[in-house]
C-alpha cells in the first residue's frame, strides 16, 4: 500500500523490499508448479507476485493487472522486470512498464501478461484444473525442465537485485 510506504523509515523500508524480492524470486524458482487465480485488481507487487508463477489466469469484469510504478515516480525492481520479460517477451514488458496502464484480462492475455481469461463463475475451477494438469507431471522431470527454464533469469536477479533496491530506495525517498 503505497501510502503506508510513505511513512517507512528508510532502513525499514530497504529490508522490506529485500525480503519481498526474495519472496517473488523464491516463488519464481519454487519446484512445483504454482499458478494464479487473480480475481480482482492485481496491481504492483500483486503484478510481480503473478508474474513469478507458472501460470496465471484472470477474470473477466472490471479486474485490472498493471505494473503502474512509473505512474507515481516509481521504479520497477529489477526482479519483477525480469519476470515480466520472461513471461511478456522484452517488447511487451517494455510497452507494460512505460506505460504504466491497467490492464484488462483480455488485454492482458494479447500482451502474455495472463495465459488465460475465465469468467467469475468459472476461475476457480480453470485453475483447480490446470494446477491439476501441471501437477500429474513427472515431479523430477517438471522440477528439472523448471530449473533450467527459469535459473538463469533467477540468477540475473539475484545479481543485481541489491544494487536495484538501492536505486529503487534513493528515488523512492527521493524529493520529487
Amino acid at each position: 500500500d503505497v501510502p503506508e510506504f510513505l511513512s517507512y523509515p528508510k532502513n525499514d523500508f530497504i529490508r522490506y523490499l529485500e525480503k519481498f524480492t526474495t519472496l517473488y524470486t523464491s516463488l519464481f524458482c519454487f519446484p512445483k508448479p504454482v499458478v494464479a487465480a487473480l480475481n480482482g485488481h492485481t496491481i504492483a507487487g500483486g503484478c510481480m507476485l503473478a508474474t513469478a508463477c507458472d501460470f496465471r489466469l484472470m477474470v473477466t469484469g472490471k479486474a485490472r493487472i498493471a505494473l503502474n510504478e512509473i505512474t507515481f515516480g516509481a521504479p520497477v525492481p529489477v526482479g519483477a522486470l525480469e519476470m515480466l520479460k520472461y513471461c511478456a517477451g522484452s517488447r511487451n514488458a517494455q510497452a507494460i512498464v512505460y506505460s504504466g496502464a491497467m490492464y484488462s484480462a483480455e488485454k492482458a492475455f494479447q500482451l502474455g501478461l495472463v495465459d488465460q481469461v475465465s469468467s467469475e463463475d468459472a476461475l476457480a475451477e480453470d485453475a483447480r484444473k490446470i494446477a491439476q494438469e501441471l501437477a500429474q507431471k513427472d515431479s523430477s522431470a517438471f522440477r528439472s525442465i523448471k530449473h533450467l527454464l527459469r535459473q538463469p533469469v533467477a540468477e540475473q536477479m539475484i545479481q543485481r537485485e541489491k544494487d536495484a533496491i538501492l536505486e529503487f530506495v534513493d528515488i523512492w525517498y527521493s524529493e520529487q
